[in-house]
């Protein structure tokens, strides 16, 4: 199994605009081959530096399959707006990808 994860900070006040892009995505994530699971994790927010902390988590069956998403044409139109949403982030999303050594 394989999780890739981004984080995302999010502008204060932004927060809502933010969910709704994810819920409201057409993001075929579920035909294509490996991909196992999706969850937007909401953090807490950082009134010092003004923004919200948001995760998106994707479980795979293996690093291979997410991987050979990000190539394909359901990664690309996934993410074809994404660049006029900048406004609504502190900067870009940080990906961090772990293979799954232990679970239940």
């Amino acid at each position: 199994m394989y999780i890739a994860m981004n984080r995302f900070k999010v502008a204060a006040g932004s927060e809502a605009d933010f969910e709704a892009v994810w819920r409201d995505r057409d993001s075929s994530l579920s035909q294509v081959p490996g991909f196992v699971e999706f969850r937007l994790l909401r953090g807490k927010a950082n009134a010092e530096e003004n923004y919200t902390l948001f995760s998106s988590h994707t479980l795979w069956r293996s690093e291979e399959d997410f991987l050979n998403w990000t190539k394909s044409e359901n990664f690309r139109a996934a993410h074809r707006n994404a660049g006029d949403r900048k406004a609504m982030y502190l900067g870009p999303p940080v990906f961090e990808g772990f293979n799954v050594v232990d679970g239940i």
